[in-house]
């Protein structure tokens, strides 16, 4: 796993639920590579995660990974809470289903083909690519109205 990678990943929501897009920012070497899309009915959680799905479902080979998301929800839900849901048959805590189990579950597919470090970065913040992120993100629920 030599190629390595950074990525940024972002969400937005018109409304919550409401129209969602996702963004995505992948650095290798010098390259840099966008991704968005969206949804017409959403939350903001969801596009969150889709974001992270659609990031590294896009790379073709197992990688080296620093994933940059504003979304304590998905860094926590990863590093954190995810083995905990699966030893309990996708029940949280209160023992009810997980919320947005269908993308947790593809997610931790995705990560599972690569060694994937995750970090939190404050949104909104200046940093480059997480603004990138943002903007790719508001593009994605942008063409869903087509303005």
């Amino acid at each position: 796993m030599a190629d390595k990678v950074v990525m940024y990943t972002d969400g937005a929501c018109k409304g919550n639920p409401g129209r969602g897009g996702w963004g995505v920012v992948l650095r290798y070497g010098g390259a840099c590579k966008t991704l968005h899309g969206g949804e017409q009915h959403t939350t903001n959680n969801r596009m969150e995660l889709m974001a992270a799905i659609r990031g590294l479902r896009a790379l073709t080979r197992p990688c080296q990974i620093e994933l940059y998301t504003d979304s304590q929800y998905v860094r926590k839900g990863i590093t954190e809470w995810l083995a905990g849901w699966k030893r309990n048959g996708w029940k949280n805590s209160a023992k009810k289903p997980v919320k947005n189990a269908d993308l947790w579950q593809e997610l931790d597919t995705e990560t599972a083909r690569h060694k994937v470090n995750w970090h939190w970065v404050k949104g909104h913040s200046g940093n480059p690519d997480n603004e990138l992120a943002d903007e790719l993100a508001n593009q994605g629920v942008a063409e869903l109205s087509g303005s």
